[in-house]
């Protein structure tokens, strides 16, 4: 159980990931979250979940950089639903995978800032979506709010942490 942000994207694979930051994946999502993410936003071509390690605590902005406040914070989480020992002990090991990825100068979330900024410099715009789910990256839940929010890169440049301008379980387009 872990977050993992999404992009509905209108490049290729290839060229996400050609953008990417060192130490920022972009693994193909599953075939049914690109569906859905090509509903949500027409224009993508492209469905990724973007990871450092196997997950994408790092860059939400939504966890303490010490990796034992981390941890406990998740715990805390999962307590809150409810979710069985044996898959907390799974996401766990799924999210210390992410511990030998080095971030780089400024810290994921300025790279997350800088790679949304790129990215609709050369694409335009681009559906980002965060959740946090118990099984890992996998099906997103058809039902978000009926509209995307829209955000632009200055925000997102402004405000830095994805916790500020990406909010969890909402379809987010970022515009130039």
């Amino acid at each position: 159980m872990c977050y993992f942000l999404y992009l509905g994207s209108p490049l290729t694979l290839s060229e996400v990931r050609a953008m990417l930051p060192p130490g920022l994946a972009a693994d193909p999502a599953p075939s049914a979250d690109q569906r859905l993410l090509r509903r949500w936003d027409p224009t993508t071509q492209t469905g990724v979940t973007l990871l450092v390690g196997a997950c994408s605590c790092a860059v939400s902005g939504r966890l303490e950089d010490d990796p034992r406040e981390a941890e406990r914070a998740l715990r805390a989480r999962y307590f809150e639903l409810g979710v069985p020992r044996d898959l907390v002990i799974r996401a766990l090991e799924r999210h210390r995978k992410g511990r030998g990825v080095r971030p780089p100068p400024g810290g994921w979330p300025a790279a997350l800032a800088g790679f949304v900024g790129e990215h609709a410099r050369n694409a335009g715009p681009a559906l980002y979506y965060l959740r946090f789910d118990p099984r890992g990256p996998g099906v997103i839940p058809a039902d978000p709010p009926p509209t995307n929010r829209v955000v632009t890169v200055a925000e997102v440049r402004t405000h830095g942490s994805p916790a500020a301008w990406l909010p969890e379980a909402v379809p987010t387009t970022v515009v130039r």
